[in-house]
């Protein structure tokens, strides 16, 4: 289940402030020690070992590829790929990559079970009980179409 907090836009030249707005309460990230605990410990014949091997490989092949320009789906997470800013120019020939491109960035798009038509379906979703917040009501939690597996329970220690 995902857990969302409120906060109120308190800049001064907003157009929207005093509104209020949920955002999403991360609980713990996940870097490849962890994930390969995690899977190691979920109905895998592989330790922990080889998946972190796995894994280490992954994501070196992954930043190989995308710098040669070629994206990498992995199925029913994303599509990896690199992008950037450009400037517009108004005579081609006055193009200059160093001058007119910048802000590289890694894109990840969601395909298959995490696809936003998909998420929309199983998500779950509740106000975050650790935090004081400004409702004067309890809210009502969101409840999926689908019923997917919940792992929320957080990472498994090393």
């Amino acid at each position: 289940m995902l857990h969302y907090r409120l906060h109120q836009d308190n800049r001064k030249t907003s157009k929207h402030k005093g509104d209020w707005y949920g955002h999403i309460v991360t609980r713990n990230t996940y870097d490849i020690e962890a994930l390969a605990q995690y899977m190691a410990n979920h109905n895998t014949p592989f330790s922990k070992g080889t998946i972190k091997g796995i894994l280490t490989d992954m994501v070196a092949s992954v930043r190989e590829l995308n710098l040669a320009g070629n994206p990498v789906k992995i199925d029913d997470l994303a599509i990896f790929s690199l992008g950037f800013s450009s400037q517009g120019v108004k005579d081609a020939n006055d193009y200059n990559p160093q001058k007119h491109i910048s802000r590289f960035r890694l894109r990840a798009r969601a395909t298959g079970a995490l696809s936003p038509k998909r998420l929309e379906k199983v998500v779950r979703i509740a106000e975050a009980s650790d935090y004081k917040s400004p409702r004067t009501h309890k809210p009502e939690t969101s409840t999926p179409k689908e019923n997917p597996s919940d792992p929320s329970s957080g990472p498994v220690s090393a």
